[in-house]
């Protein structure tokens, strides 16, 4: 199938990271000009999720070089295998991680909504992860859920625009899932998986807006609607 995001300018926020790296090599395969941003900038552009005014700088330079920004895919949080299982309901690491996830993908939003709406296009993806479903460790309920929620609102005030706003929540993430799936556990998926339904998301031919999507089997055992 072609996505058609041949020629479409690509940013992936956190693309230098395992999920967001699969990311980029698949809307390349597409055909899609891609630009990866990191902190560090080893991926080519260096952006400061924390700084509303390091994400600004870098979306103006791919305005000034494209002069155009199709879909923007934001991946960059710290994987939850780094998070202190036995801080999961201290405040200050349940703070910290909402802003590092949450509000990372609120800046980074918040920055291309404007040249997405004057041009009546644009994909907005943000990676969020099943923690969001299920109970049992605070931090990841939070950073994760408040992702959804804060996606949910944007693509309802931006509905009509040309402009979608989605989620995925990855379970587990291996680069050899297992098929088999545990009460009360999401599914595993792979990174090439992830990749896969976001190059749908972030392509002409996805008319979703608005929806949190589990890949991977959404945890077994709950019912979400």
């Amino acid at each position: 199938m072609d996505l058609q995001l041949r020629d479409r300018v690509v940013l992936v926020v956190g693309g230098t990271g395992l999920i967001g790296s699969a990311i980029a090599e698949r809307a390349r395969q597409e055909g899609a000009i891609v630009r990866v941003a990191s902190r560090g900038g080893a991926g080519g552009l260096a952006i400061d999720a924390a700084s509303e005014e390091s994400i600004a700088d870098g979306v103006a330079k791919v305005m000034e070089e494209f002069g155009r920004l199709d879909a923007v895919v934001v991946s960059a949080a710290p994987s939850a295998q780094t998070l202190d299982g036995s801080r999961n309901s201290d405040p200050a690491q349940v703070a910290a991680a909402f802003d590092a996830k949450a509000l990372v993908f609120l800046r980074v939003a918040n920055a291309v909504i404007p040249p997405m709406r004057a041009a009546g296009y644009g994909r907005i993806v943000g990676i969020s992860g099943q923690n969001a479903f299920i109970t049992g460790n605070i931090t990841g309920s939070i950073r994760n859920a408040a992702l959804i929620i804060a996606a949910k609102n944007l693509a309802d005030e931006l509905a009509g625009t040309g402009v979608t706003v989605t989620t995925v929540s990855p379970g587990t993430v291996s680069e050899n899932p297992a098929t088999s799936v545990e009460p009360g556990r999401g599914g595993e998926s792979s990174p090439a998986q992830i990749a896969d339904l976001v190059a749908f998301l972030i392509s002409p031919l996805s008319a979703v807006s608005g929806e949190s999507i589990a890949i991977g089997h959404r945890v077994r055992g709950v019912i979400n609607f």
